[in-house]
């Protein structure tokens, strides 16, 4: 005789909020409403909105369907185990559902109501994160964070095209500056929750390749980033309040680099410099980007 499996109880709202990935999508929209404010032109508010809607939401079906398709090795995992698919309040094939309608929606929305040079640049976003990023490279290569650091920085390139219709050479080096800024900051996070990744397979760099190779390449993702950050400003497509912001921010997340390439030790708190970086990056985006804002508007 066998015994039907429990159903689950109904996902509420807040289940369905967490497969969104609201913490990460506050950045991905505030460095898309940057690149659209950031533009030499004006977008209707309005249109604004929405393109920025359409970000949120875009970035939405895609943290979804990254829950939907590593469920199992979240469940190993001490910081994601009490994510809604793990911890068996949602059944998968619901975030699938959930995951594709919101991007299918995002994307038509954008294309129909702003432009579609902004839509393609979201579903490429989208897709880039879900396919190559999360099904291809991340149970692969210890790679993935370099290749798969492409998904988080496209919304400064739709920002700049909901309003522009177009791309040009600073949303480019902004698309740089959070591409060279991924690895770096990820590798600080998995310096200090690298037995969660060795548990759940994942082959982050601290665990194929050990911790004195990812302080290294801290190190060194830390130059080109670095420059991709103070380029803005001598090319002459930022005035001084973004240079002085750049070259300050950027000096100090260097010399925090440095000290996590190098192994400085904290006399009482393991990771120190670790978690420090890792912190200071997230600050470091936000003023950046913050700065370019300012620098368009009030110089």
């Amino acid at each position: 005789m066998t015994t039907a499996a429990p159903l689950l109880p109904p996902a509420d709202w807040r289940d369905f909020l967490a497969l969104t990935k609201p913490r990460v999508m506050t950045l991905v929209v505030f460095t898309g409403l940057c690149g659209m404010l950031a533009a030499p032109v004006s977008i209707h508010p309005v249109l604004g909105f929405t393109a920025i809607l359409c970000i949120a939401l875009g970035a939405g079906a895609a943290g979804a369907l990254n829950h939907w398709y590593e469920a199992d090795i979240d469940a190993v995992m001490k910081r994601t185990a009490q994510r809604p698919l793990p911890a068996g309040r949602m059944e998968r094939q619901s975030a699938l559902h959930f995951g594709v309608g919101l991007g299918a929606f995002s994307v038509i929305l954008m294309g129909l109501a702003v432009n579609l040079a902004a839509a393609a640049i979201l579903t490429v976003s989208i897709l880039f994160y879900v396919l190559i990023y999360t099904i291809w490279l991340k149970r692969r290569t210890p790679q993935n964070i370099v290749i798969g650091g492409a998904a988080g920085a496209f919304p400064p390139l739709i920002g700049w095209a909901a309003a522009t219709g177009q791309v040009a050479l600073l949303p480019f080096l902004l698309f740089a500056l959070v591409f060279l800024w991924t690895p770096p900051h990820f590798w600080a996070l998995a310096l200090f929750v690298k037995t969660d990744y060795a548990n759940a397979g994942v082959p982050m760099l601290p665990v194929v390749a050990g911790e004195a190779a990812t302080r290294r390449q801290i190190g060194l993702y830390t130059i080109p980033m670095a420059a991709a950050a103070v380029l803005p400003w001598p090319l002459g497509l930022t005035g001084a309040i973004y240079g002085v912001v750049a070259v300050a921010l950027t000096a100090a997340f260097c010399v925090l680099a440095a000290l996590v390439a190098a192994g400085a030790k904290h006399k009482q708190t393991p990771m120190f410099w670790e978690k420090r970086l890792f912190g200071f990056s997230i600050l470091y985006l936000f003023v950046i980007f913050g700065a370019l804002v300012a620098d368009r508007w009030f110089a």
